[in-house]
């Protein structure tokens, strides 16, 4: 059934971007896997055909197209694999901050490199010592004359290897009362002096997305790359984070529905004891049970994107689709994997790479535990 938020136009994009992909990344997605890294010409290509940022103004080379688009790369990429998702990182989360708290010298710096694909970007808020608990982070940024002296450490950044900046979370006043009040962010560009990358992560999945650790030590960022007020950083991740978790429900539920359709073609054609065990009643109850949650799933994300579109505060059920569709996505990716038997567990069948790049879902983007938190607060618990 066709969605309400997608028209003919979007169809025509979905067809193109999704052969873009059959012959720019499926063939080559292996080798990305091994390399930890999509090739930064990829990227290129992807900018060349309207791939990123699709949503920006065309006076920086965008189309100004609408968030269904955002909508439709996300699903795509997906299907492809979660390994992937750097792009979407890029084109849905990172990217925005520049759009809506840049100004325009900025505007005019970051957003037309990022549309090409000739820019890579990554967003810094995790540290060694702090995960979802924002406030408590130690990277400091002290003016100095026309320069920030930023001093601290990052990790887990999705982006941070290839990057070409990179906007961080950092404490411009570290005495601020409350302490998240002396939050700002800065846009820190690769070849600055004092900044540098770590290594490659080793991850459990998703390991074409790469991932390292970045490192400020008296770090020189002019001051012209505060992104919006000292101060407001918090606020300003505040206000992004919904089409974050929103967009990893997006790939959540996309992931759980291939998944299972490479399950049900699966157990179709595995026989034991003389028939397919898709006659076996286990199997039939198994993939009636995933094919419900997935249904339901999928309507409370479709609400949830018309609720979106029309710039409507979700922040609540945004919270709630995270952590029970990235919880799904676990538990679809277990049973498919028990359904596939023993091959289930060997690297050239998807679901083994599907089981393993699932994972990391209920922990980034906020850990699932805080999405519960968020919702307890706001029904006033």
């Amino acid at each position: 059934m066709a969605k309400a938020y997608f028209a003919e136009e979007h169809e025509i994009f979905r067809k193109a971007f999704r052969r873009f992909l059959e012959e720019e990344a499926a063939p080559y997605f292996e080798e990305w896997e091994e390399a930890k890294q999509v090739p930064k010409s990829f990227w290129k290509k992807a900018g060349e055909q309207g791939y990123l940022c699709p949503w920006v103004d065309e006076k920086y080379g965008g189309a100004g197209a609408d968030f269904a688009y955002s909508v439709i790369i996300t699903e795509e990429l997906d299907r492809i694999g979660a390994g992937i998702g750097g792009l979407g990182l890029h084109n849905d989360i990172v990217m925005p901050y520049i759009d809506e708290f840049g100004n325009e010298e900025q505007k005019q710096r970051w957003l037309p490199w990022a549309v090409s694909g000739e820019m890579i970007s990554a967003i810094a808020m995790t540290e060694p010592g702090t995960g979802s608990d924002l406030a408590n982070i130690k990277t400091t940024a002290k003016l100095n004359g026309d320069h920030y002296i930023v001093n601290g450490e990052k990790t887990f950044i999705t982006n941070g290897y290839s990057a070409n900046f990179v906007i961080i979370v950092c404490l411009t006043d570290p005495n601020a009362t409350p302490r998240h009040k002396g939050i700002s962010l800065l846009v820190v560009e690769e070849g600055t002096p004092g900044f540098k990358k770590g290594k490659k992560l080793k991850k459990v999945g998703q390991h074409a997305n790469d991932t390292s650790e970045l490192i400020f030590e008296d770090a020189v960022v002019p001051k012209e790359n505060l992104l919006g007020e000292e101060g407001m950083g918090f606020y300003y991740l505040m206000k992004k984070l919904q089409q974050e978790r929103l967009m990893l429900a997006i790939g959540s539920i996309t992931g759980a529905k291939r998944m299972l359709e490479i399950t049900i073609d699966y157990v179709k054609q595995r026989t034991a004891f003389g028939k397919p065990i898709s006659k076996f009643q286990n199997t039939q109850f198994k993939i009636a049970e995933m094919a419900t949650n997935i249904k339901i799933g999928e309507t409370f994300v479709d609400q949830l994107i018309m609720d979106h579109m029309a710039k409507k505060n979700i922040v609540n059920e945004v919270s709630m689709a995270k952590w029970w569709l990235t919880d799904l996505a676990k538990n679809v990716a277990t049973e498919c994997m028990q359904l596939h038997g023993g091959y289930g567990y060997m690297e050239e069948y998807e679901i083994a790479r599907r089981y393993r790049d699932v994972a990391v879902g209920s922990i980034y983007a906020g850990t699932n535990e805080i999405m519960k938190t968020i919702i307890a607060k706001n029904l006033g618990l």
